[in-house]
């Protein structure tokens, strides 16, 4: 299948998908999507020789897509950008206590907990699983999904101060967890012993300079905006911008992610200086709304039908619903017991701790990165049991969010 059938396919799909959810099952958005997807997909490994045809073109659409690479060489940077662009900075800053040791601390603990919880339990039952494995596990699954987590927000009755909270760790956490899962990764391989020196200077030219291209890359695109009422030629540049940090960021190997959020951030929040700057600005928000909405569909429709191509995840079902818990566990563990030790900084109740633990969702990075491990034995389990707790996260924890939230904000 040529490149551009392909695309055509899976915007088909995603179009027809998008179509039954907002005519027929009526769910958000984004999850309404997935569970149509993962219908679809349960319906043509059910249904066998019934589905043939239909079902051997999604697995070959399916299988023809390389997910990890598409969004995390692709997709992401589009993503992340949009949705920073659409956030407010002001906001942030004053959260920024918070945000930052959910983003750090939070993930390292998280990271730890569930390994050592993954650990205990697939000793008791036999299953060999190296603890450094389930370190790794632990990174790839820890760090809360931007794309998951602020395609929920956008319609949750949240209070605003826990929505800032929640959207800020999701866009910054990943180059904690990016930084854990090649730490990690590099030990598991058996490439060297661990190292706090090489971790930390891995921190530090992944996150710092993830940071720094996306400024400047920023600067500059405002500084070519500003002399130009053209919103053709501004929309070109921006999309231009966004595809240089990913190819750049890659060269360098500095954190694309963490570029595109700051690219996002200090573009949204700037104005383009030209006399019909706040019209040009409330188009170009539009524009990159659409662009969010779009990939979001496209990506989640991508999620679902993976089971298509996935066929050994039936064999993991028991452990992918105990890995289910232990995020839940350890997310509650390193939040908590931050939340206590800067209870005067933190400000955070019980409730708000809960509402924190069941909106920290997983989403398509954690599949990407589970499917970008090199071939080994316990492959297969972490990624099925990275998928149950993906699906688990977005439809349950998405679908129930508000419920939880109106129970305990009144």
């Amino acid at each position: 299948m040529d490149t551009f059938t392909l695309i055509t396919a899976l915007i088909t799909i995603s179009a027809l998908i998008s179509y039954l959810n907002t005519r027929f099952i009526k769910l958000p958005g984004a999850i309404g999507v997935m569970v149509v997807s993962i219908l679809l997909s349960v319906s043509i490994l059910v249904s066998g020789k019934a589905m043939a045809g239909f079902g051997v073109f999604i697995k070959d659409v399916t299988s023809n897509i390389d997910f990890s690479k598409t969004l995390l060489d692709i997709m992401l940077g589009f993503l992340l950008f949009a949705s920073a662009f659409h956030f407010d900075y002001r906001k942030l800053k004053e959260q920024r206590k918070p945000v930052l040791v959910l983003s750090t601390i939070g993930v390292i603990g998280s990271t730890l907990i569930f390994g050592l919880l993954l650990d205990v339990i697939t000793t008791w039952l036999g299953i060999d699983l190296p603890l450094v494995y389930c370190f790794l596990f632990g990174a790839l699954i820890s760090p809360t999904d931007p794309v998951a987590v602020l395609s929920v927000l956008k319609k949750s009755k949240i209070p605003p101060s826990l929505e800032t909270i929640i959207a800020g760790e999701s866009l910054l956490n990943d180059g904690v967890g990016l930084i854990l899962f090649i730490t990690i990764g590099e030990v598991a391989q058996q490439e060297q012993i661990f190292s706090i020196t090489h971790a930390l200077e891995l921190f530090a030219v992944e996150v710092f300079g993830g940071i720094a291209l996306g400024a400047v890359v920023a600067l500059i695109t405002y500084a070519l905006t500003k002399k130009i009422q053209d919103f053709q030629t501004i929309i070109l540049v921006s999309i231009s911008m966004v595809m240089v940090i990913s190819v750049i960021g890659g060269v360098l190997h500095v954190s694309i992610p963490l570029a595109a959020v700051a690219a996002g951030l200090i573009l949204g929040n700037t104005s383009l200086g030209a006399k019909t700057a706040e019209g040009l600005q409330n188009y170009l928000h539009q524009f990159w709304e659409l662009i969010d909405e779009i990939l979001n569909t496209i990506l989640f429709v991508m999620i679902g039908l993976q089971i298509v191509v996935l066929p050994f995840i039936k064999n993991y079902w028991f452990i992918g619903m105990l890995s289910v818990v232990f995020v839940l566990v350890a997310r509650g563990v390193s939040i908590a017991v931050p939340a206590f030790l800067l209870k005067r900084s933190l400000k955070t109740s019980v409730k708000s701790i809960t509402i924190l633990v069941w909106a920290g969702l997983r989403g398509g990075i954690s599949v990407a990165l589970a499917l970008s491990l090199p071939p080994s034995d316990y492959k297969e389990l972490i990624l099925s049991a990275s998928y149950i707790i993906v699906i688990f996260s977005i439809v349950v924890q998405g679908l129930t969010l508000n419920k939880v939230v109106d129970k305990l904000v009144k």
